[in-house]
């Protein structure tokens, strides 16, 4: 039935204004993450995404959280980070020269590849390229306007790791998402100044103590030893002030063993959980967007 005549002109009726919320975009899940607003507590949520069927995912977040603004950081297996040589020409063609410049380094047709670039904090003739599905990510983005939610932005798990800390001191994150490959970052002043994938790591998240203390905690150790000497040989740093750790499972002990190999302090990173806090990261990516 249609709305009475006053009723179109109930102005004591509360307006819903869309709120800003972070999304983290795993292969098989979506976790949220919504601030605290009027009477609401903060929120975490999580939904299920089957064989990456965004709307019905992008679905299921609207029916929580209505004409929401979303700022997406996407999980690792839904991208590639590049470093390559930044080529010589002007701005406007940059696009263009990097998509011939990475082609061969991924197994995306050229047709298929989108692409777009952030470059170092200090001063290089390198560049870091992040390579999607074009057809994946239009799949994800009409997904998203056709539940009425609206696009903030969409970042990388290596420039999340930027949120975490606003003070000058350099900071070596050791991330991990389960089922997925390591991430060692070093973070500074809301920068990213080194990257770097590690294998072997992927179960990390189950390890039981036992096996952190029987050589997977060493073997880390020794990664992180690695990308502090690049850090501060190559990049020509003062060394990190610390190690932070943002992995699931026994990671207490974890940094009890590795903080006996360093004398940096090793401190765990607060969270429930990893994929909770990497969409408070994405949220957090928001206000930086608005400075």
């Amino acid at each position: 039935m249609e709305k009475s005549f006053i009723d179109r002109f109930a102005f004591w009726q509360q307006k819903m204004f869309p709120i800003n919320i972070g999304v983290y975009v795993c292969t098989d899940k979506l976790w949220v993450y919504a601030p605290a607003q009027d009477t609401k507590i903060e929120q975490w949520q999580s939904f299920e995404l089957k064989s990456e069927n965004w709307s019905a995912g992008f679905s299921a977040v609207a029916k929580s959280f209505p004409n929401a603004q979303l700022q997406l950081i996407l999980a690792s297996g839904l991208y590639q980070l590049l470093l390559t040589d930044k080529p010589n020409v002007d701005v406007a063609e940059l696009p263009q020269a990097l998509l011939w410049s990475v082609k061969d380094m991924v197994t995306l047709p050229v047709p298929q590849i989108h692409l777009d670039y952030f470059e170092p904090p200090l001063a290089s003739n390198k560049i870091n390229v992040v390579v999607v599905d074009k057809a994946k990510l239009i799949s994800m983005v009409q997904a998203i306007h056709e539940q009425n939610l609206q696009l903030i932005g969409i970042s990388i798990e290596e420039l999340a790791t930027t949120n975490l800390f606003d003070d000058n001191q350099a900071r070596l994150v050791v991330s991990h998402n389960p089922g997925q490959e390591l991430l060692l970052t070093v973070v500074k002043q809301g920068q990213l100044y080194m990257q770097r994938r590690v294998r072997g790591f992927t179960h990390l998240d189950k390890a039981l103590a036992e096996e952190l203390a029987y050589g997977m905690a060493d073997n880390l150790s020794l990664e992180i030893q690695r990308s502090m000497d690049y850090f501060e040989s190559q990049l020509r740093q003062d060394p990190v002030s610390s190690i932070e750790l943002l992995t699931d499972g026994a990671v207490d002990v974890l940094a009890t063993l590795i903080s006996e190999n360093f004398n940096q302090s090793v401190n765990v990173i607060d969270k429930s959980c990893v994929g909770a806090r990497m969409a408070q990261l994405a949220f957090a990516e928001c206000s930086r967007g608005a400075e």
